[in-house]
């Protein structure tokens, strides 16, 4: 094998890591995407239950608070992972 031929086999080793791993950056936006859409879902229902406990802040019971803290933990977990992804 020659000089040239072994460039052109390099370059297609190179060409073809390069088509990998754009399938996996779109993978990972896709995923990135979904995690986000789950994350804004979760945080309308956080922001509800905020306003609610707010409401009735003398009333409101240990375990509202806790479910409204477990809630904030897992947007502050989704931010992270969609943070990863990108």
């Amino acid at each position: 094998m020659n000089v040239q031929e072994e460039l052109g086999k390099f370059r297609d080793g190179l060409l073809q890591q390069r088509d990998e791993l754009a399938v996996q950056l779109n993978l990972a936006k896709l995923e990135a995407r979904e995690e986000w859409e789950r994350a804004e879902a979760k945080l309308e229902e956080f922001s509800a239950k905020l306003e609610g406990a707010a409401a009735e802040a003398k009333d409101a019971s240990d375990d509202v608070w806790a479910s409204a803290k477990m809630l904030g933990e897992e947007l502050k977990s989704a931010y992270e992972r969609i943070k990863s992804h990108l």
